[in-house]
């Protein structure tokens, strides 16, 4: 009679913690589901980037790309987080132009992510190319560093972006 009631206990026990994960998991999904999907993979990534130099060089800014896709919870979180962080919304369109490179399966880039970040793949999504006016890769920062919970810390991230303004 005890082992019955220590293998009830135990599945009981497993039961809720696979509805515990579940609940977690589901939620997490819904906020996902509510973030912007600002990656666009029909996009032709070189030419949007020229044409962004083309504005830099006539604003005299430089152009800030993060690279990732939809697909990437982190890459939606970081969106998300610059543009309801009024200091860090401010100093972007103040300073910066910005760009989302995508890589998905649909479209890799490959050509631009070689031209701009050749190692930048191994850093994880999403990460960022600091360009000048003249298209020359100032930069290539890594997300982690940035980051705080399950999202990003304010003082680092205007660190960062404050380092790469153009003079």
């Amino acid at each position: 009679m005890r082992k019955i009631r220590l293998i009830l206990c135990g599945a009981v026990v497993f039961i809720g913690t696979l509805v515990l994960q579940f609940n977690a998991s589901a939620q997490q999904d819904v906020a996902t589901d509510q973030l912007s999907k600002p990656y666009n993979p029909d996009a032709d990534a070189q030419d949007d980037i020229n044409r962004l130099l083309a504005q830099a060089k006539k604003e005299r800014k430089n152009i800030i790309i993060q690279a990732g896709g939809n697909w990437c919870v982190w890459c939606l979180r970081f969106n998300d987080y610059i543009h309801k962080t009024p200091s860090v919304d401010k100093l972007l369109k103040n300073s910066f132009l910005y760009y989302h490179l995508n890589y998905s399966k649909e479209n890799k880039n490959e050509a631009v992510f070689q031209k701009y970040a050749p190692e930048g793949s191994k850093l994880g999504y999403p990460f960022f190319i600091v360009l000048d006016s003249n298209g020359k890769t100032l930069h290539v920062q890594e997300s982690g560093s940035l980051e705080k919970g399950k999202g990003y810390d304010e003082e680092k991230v205007l660190h960062f972006l404050t380092a790469w303004v153009a003079e």
